[in-house]
């Protein structure tokens, strides 16, 4: 028997791979803290120049509109608010509440390198506490580059290492990893120190759930692997919810790291809850062991056997296959280039509009909060409508939803500004719907037009290109401070929404997959798509004795 034939003789879903699942899902909720942590860590709340000799350098920046600050402070056009960067020097000290407007001719415009920020939302963040404001904000950007290289990082290096010496080691190795530099990364001194640790926790955390994803997955039977798949991304929005919670209680970017660092430590006792993969211990020639797992699996899900279910005959012998196949010819380079691109997009989307959304609410952190919420029914759409419109129509729709959504942002952010500001965090959030449901149409979409030989290659290179949509988001969600204005609220989402209606539209370019008998080889790949007579009614869950099971590069959005 081939390893699937077993699970769904044993249960495909029984008590043993539940139980298994939701262990594994658990440290999603940690990675959807994290890969959304520095977008709080890194927030620059309102601010003006401090001047020094001024009484009252701690307050509320909307409402301290005094007529001596107005003097030496530089106001913005139109609002009650206060140039950023730079403040009015005088040749000598002053006493501001002497001061008349005939004196700011003897000022000059100089920059600041000390500010006051309004308490409003956040006591302090690392962007305060370390002055990563005006000349020095596009730091904050390149701190949230750096974080997703790590992931990328974690990609590849931990993927590697999760095939070389097996899933439960790897988890264990991350897992420590993962809670000291975390912790160390909330006392992280100064700026270039925090940059590395925040590195190795991108590479750790995402390595610690790409294990979990095949982990989990491996032992799942193949009618139920798509449902499997996207239901931890329920799991990943939980963990978008309590950094909402955290971060709104504890205000302090060094609170909330560690109160989402503690918990991690509880993983680090997951050596003895989890075992390690049959699939991985059949494919290392240690049969026995996986043996050993598989009675166990029949006895926890009460299937009675006495026959020995792991052999060498059990190994899955696919054909062999190099990822640069995929480029040898013009159908396939063609549709590798639009899944790399809706790849790179939706990666993009999801992150830049949540770093986004505290621009688009008085509020920051109902703004994250409405952001993490539409997780939950953008991940049953997709599980509901899968089936039923098809991968490439739904990839379209989400892509298309994201797309509009933001682009009709620009109406009531140049035409209502603040007036409307809850008209475009309503578009926003339907933004982000689009694009985290796409998430999971894109990974099934992508898992059913590579062939065979080469899925867990094009799979591990989808999960490698969705990488630099997530380093370019943040750097798209700050372009809209090179513009003055309204306009530059409305400029990230214009990109987002450009891109993704792009994205969507290529999407229809490629051949829809849905009970067709999926892609064995090069050459199938290449007819893949062209009318037949009579095609077999065969899905992803279907033909799992003849597919491949993705490796450790398969997933997603993380």
């Amino acid at each position: 028997m081939k390893f699937d034939d077993i699970l769904v003789r044993l249960g495909e879903f029984g008590y043993y791979q539940k139980r298994l699942y939701l262990l594994l899902c658990i440290p999603a909720i940690s990675t959807g803290c994290y890969m959304m942590m520095l977008i709080v860590a890194m927030q620059a709340p309102d601010h003006r120049c401090m001047i020094a000799g001024y009484p009252n350098d701690t307050f509320d920046i909307q409402s301290d509109f005094h007529r001596e600050l107005v003097n030496v402070s530089i106001p913005s056009p139109g609002a009650d608010t206060y140039d950023m960067c730079h403040t009015y020097s005088y040749p000598s000290s002053v006493n501001y509440s002497d001061l008349e407007a005939v004196d700011k001719e003897l000022a000059t415009k100089v920059k600041c390198n000390k500010w006051v920020f309004t308490k409003k939302e956040f006591d302090e963040t690392f962007a305060t506490q370390h002055g990563l404001l005006c000349d020095d904000s596009l730091k904050t950007s390149h701190s949230q580059m750096l974080f997703y290289v790590g992931v990328l990082a974690g990609d590849l290096g931990f993927g590697m290492l999760s095939d070389y010496i097996g899933r439960k080691k790897t988890f264990a190795i991350t897992a420590v990893i993962l809670v000291a530099s975390s912790v160390s990364a909330a006392f992280a001194p100064e700026y270039y120190s925090f940059l590395v640790l925040e590195f190795i926790v991108g590479a750790s955390i995402h390595g610690l759930f790409m294990v979990c994803c095949v982990h989990g997955l491996e032992l799942v039977g193949p009618n139920k692997r798509i449902w499997a798949g996207i239901v931890i991304h329920i799991f990943f929005a939980i963990g978008l919810v309590y950094l909402a919670g955290v971060g709104y209680l504890l205000r302090h970017w060094k609170w909330i790291q560690l109160a989402v660092a503690i918990p991690c430590t509880f993983y680090m006792f997951y050596w003895w809850f989890i075992p390690e993969s049959p699939r991985w211990l059949i494919s290392q020639g240690r049969y026995d062991e996986a043996e050993e797992i598989m009675q166990h699996v029949a006895k926890v899900n009460k299937v009675k056997t006495t026959e020995r279910f792991v052999d060498e005959k059990t190994i899955d012998a696919p054909e062999g296959g190099q990822l640069w196949h995929l480029f040898t010819n013009k159908v396939l380079f063609i549709r590798t280039m639009i899944l790399f691109f809706n790849w790179i997009v939706v990666s993009m989307v999801y992150y830049g509009v949540t770093m986004h959304a505290g621009k688009l609410s008085d509020n920051f952190f109902l703004g994250f909060f409405l952001m993490a919420l539409v997780e939950f029914p953008a991940g049953a759409a997709t599980i509901a409508l899968l089936d039923r419109w098809g991968r490439q129509k739904l990839q379209c729709a989400c892509m298309l939803t994201a797309g509009i959504a933001c682009l009709c942002t620009i109406g009531p952010v140049l035409l209502g500004g603040d007036d409307l500001m809850p008209l475009t965090l309503t578009l926003s959030m339907i933004g982000k719907f689009g694009a985290a449901a796409a998430f999971g149409v894109i990974y099934v979409f992508s898992l059913e037009l590579y062939p065979t030989i080469v899925r867990n290659g094009g799979m591990g290179a989808s999960s490698c290109v969705a990488r630099f949509g997530g380093m370019a988001a943040p750097y798209v969600a700050q372009s809209g401070q090179l513009v003055d204005g309204n306009f530059g609220i409305a400029l990230p989402l214009m990109i987002f929404g450009g891109a993704s209606v792009a994205a969507g539209l290529l999407a229809l370019l490629l051949p829809e997959t849905l009970e067709r008998k999926l892609p064995e080889t090069i050459e199938d790949a290449i007819q893949f798509g062209k009318p037949q007579k009579s095609p077999s009614k065969v899905t992803l869950g279907l033909h799992s004795s003849t597919t491949s099971f993705p490796s450790q590069e398969n997933f997603t959005k993380l």
